[in-house]
């Protein structure tokens, strides 16, 4: 029996569990801490409890709604939760889904939006193979994917000096009959930003009234959905605009859930074609599924239900609140060291991101991300897209579970390192080629 890892073809003989559990265990030290992982917007730490329901429902599938009518109650119960808290007026009829994170979402609510829009052109006795998408360049790449995927136009509104997120200023120069939606994002993933919503919604209407054309706007909140109802409540960026068709979020990041759930819901039943929805008999019952995915597991699902049981609308604002604290300390500590300048600081999302000030020229936030990684902090540094590829930031994304004590300790780190780049008496070698970035965004 090989005691070496399978790496090409499956071994003759297994190594048996223990052998085979010691070898990947070992292996999966290489790993970085994910609690050290300030790069990740997913949640990295659960209760225990948590990880106890998700161990015994690991083998549900999702799909089988009949065989598991308890899980799909559950699904059922988190839609209409997420529903309420986005302040949609569907009330007890909420519309919507699970799916495997926000990329998936993502995905479903566009289709709607196009489906719309050609069923619109359609009746007007109009072509439909020019169909557009306008969004701000700071989108996450599953819009791009979206828009690749499903033959829609890409109308990307460019970066423009401080201007670093979709702006309401210049959407008139983007949409015509063709645009199927706008997208905006409640929490850009560059550096936690929110997008000025009433603001676009705003332009949207007066486009309206000018040229007749009525077009949706989706809301991407897959990390802000579930941090501005709890410690921004104030904040109109939800179904509160009668403009808004459409959110989604990811569960598996400020929702709190360990990695593989997310959530589209729409204003109402009129925003998602019946045409999109198929109705499956399978192992015994008609079963309504809009996805993209089939068979998955229910435990994401079920551990989305615990936490808004467990925590409640109370202990999500405490959590959210703390990550908020300790992202706004951060910020503000890090300010002070000297020659880092802010570009977003935590106010927004608990995520904000920094740049060297101009006048550094001996080194790079790629050295700085690189020496702490020396010490296991994954803090990435990276380039804004086209039109900014001059800004280039480290970005810090605080979770439930980093404490202010944890924060002093990457404060330390950082103060330490900096200095020892500040004794530089010339510039680094630039040896760091792309490909072998550490991070990319």
């Amino acid at each position: 029996m090989s005691g070496r890892a399978p790496t090409f073809f499956l071994h003759a003989e297994g190594l048996g569990h223990e052998t085979a559990y010691n070898m990947i265990n070992s292996e999966l030290l290489l790993d970085g801490s994910a609690r050290l992982n300030l790069a990740t917007f997913c949640t990295t730490s659960m209760p225990a409890y948590a990880d106890k329901l998700m161990a015994e429902t690991a083998d549900k599938n999702m799909i089988d709604k009949d065989e598991y009518p308890q899980t799909a109650e559950m699904e059922n119960r988190c839609v209409n939760i997420i529903s309420n808290l986005w302040n949609s007026p569907a009330g007890e009829d909420a519309i919507g889904c699970s799916t495997t994170g926000s990329s998936e979402a993502v995905m479903l609510a566009g289709l709607a939006m196009k489906w719309r829009w050609r069923a619109k052109m359609r009746a007007a006795g109009k072509p439909t193979d020019r169909p557009n998408l306008v969004t701000g360049a700071n989108v996450q790449v599953c819009w791009d994917k979206f828009m690749r995927y499903w033959d829609i136009e890409e109308r990307i509104v460019p970066l423009e000096g401080d201007k670093l997120c979709l702006t309401a200023d210049r959407l008139k120069d983007y949409v015509d009959e063709n645009t199927i939606g706008v997208a905006t994002v409640l929490g850009s993933t560059f550096d936690g930003r929110y997008e000025p919503f009433t603001e676009i919604a705003a332009e949207l209407d007066r486009i309206q009234e000018e040229t007749g054309l009525d077009i949706p706007l989706h809301i991407d909140a897959a990390s802000g959905g579930f941090v501005a109802p709890f410690i921004q409540p104030e904040l109109v960026w939800d179904f509160r605009l009668p403009r808004v068709c459409s959110i989604n979020a990811s569960g598996h990041k400020y929702g709190l859930v360990y990695p593989g759930v997310g959530w589209a819901i729409w204003r109402s039943a009129e925003y998602l074609p019946e045409e999109l929805i198929f109705h499956v008999n399978y192992l015994g019952g008609d079963m309504p599924t809009f996805s993209l995915n089939f068979s998955r597991p229910g435990s994401e699902v079920v551990a989305q239900y615990f936490m808004f049981a467990s925590l409640g609308f109370d202990g999500y604002t405490k959590v959210q609140q703390h990550s908020s604290h300790v992202a706004q300390y951060l910020a503000s500590e890090i300010e002070k060291i000297g020659p880092y300048e802010l570009i977003t600081r935590g106010d927004d999302l608990p995520v904000f991101a920094f740049k060297l000030k101009d006048s550094v020229t001996n080194y790079t936030v790629f050295d700085v991300s690189e020496r702490l990684r020396e010490r296991g902090w994954q803090v990435p540094a990276y380039t804004y897209p086209a039109n900014r590829e001059d800004l280039a930031v480290l970005r810090i994304v605080v979770r439930a579970g980093m404490t202010h004590d944890m924060a002093d300790l990457l404060l330390a780190d950082l103060r330490r390192h900096t200095a020892k780049l500040e004794c530089l008496s010339g510039p680094l070698p630039s040896s760091i080629e792309s490909d072998d970035q550490i991070f990319a965004h």
